[in-house]
């Protein structure tokens, strides 16, 4: 495995994708089972932040205590279905910046197609992390990437729930030292682009959509 990808192993991570994948969970519990899962996988990805120490004054004496060292960061979902997961992102880091892109998936040729990209103002000074659901063929994702890479970014990461080997193989080949975390690594995509067993499609299910 490539040490940049982090596949989630944890039993509250595992137990919260058995019911996302159920194809009788509704889309108000599927919302909110995404955003913990988000929490869960940004807390894993934010592992690395630097930090310094401060005094601190207890009830009871000074002590050295730790605090983040002024990084900034972003959220950039990929639109529509990324938007799940912003605000189990801003749960844990409220002051983060959130930018968005919009892509859709062309259902014959399978590539992404850009309908819509803007980002913070300030993003060279930030660590980014790019948001999706699914890890399907790849495409968006590494699209997305690309036009943030462009703005020169101090990072970018990528964090999703489910993902494909023939993403993740796609997305490591374009990206080699990207860091990448997921919930889950499923068995393939069938024919029609799909993850397989995976959950169906994220957007429909979190938005009440067919």
């Amino acid at each position: 495995m490539n040490p940049n990808v982090f596949i989630a192993d944890h039993p509250l991570i595992q137990h919260k994708i058995t019911y996302i994948r159920d194809r009788s969970t509704g889309a108000k519990e599927f919302r909110e089972l995404i955003q913990e899962i988000t929490q869960l996988l940004v807390y894993e990805a934010t592992r690395d932040l630097p930090l310094y120490e401060a005094a601190v004054e207890t009830p009871v004496a000074v002590t050295q205590c730790k605090i983040l060292a002024g990084r900034k960061l972003a959220f950039v979902p990929i639109l529509r279905a990324g938007l799940g997961m912003v605000d189990g992102g801003l749960a844990l880091i409220p002051s983060a910046r959130v930018g968005h892109i919009g892509l859709f998936r062309d259902p014959q040729t399978l590539k992404p197609v850009e309908y819509y990209c803007k980002l913070p103002n300030d993003i060279s000074e930030r660590d980014v992390f790019v948001l999706d659901p699914m890890l399907a063929t790849g495409g968006s994702a590494i699209e997305a990437i690309g036009q943030i890479k462009q703005r020169r970014p101090r990072s970018v990461s990528f964090i999703c729930i489910i993902a494909a080997p023939e993403g993740m193989q796609a997305l490591t080949a374009a990206y080699p030292d990207l860091k990448i975390f997921a919930a889950a690594l499923d068995e393939r995509l069938n024919d029609h682009g799909y993850i397989v067993p995976g959950l169906g499609d994220a957007g429909d299910r979190l938005f009440g959509t067919k």
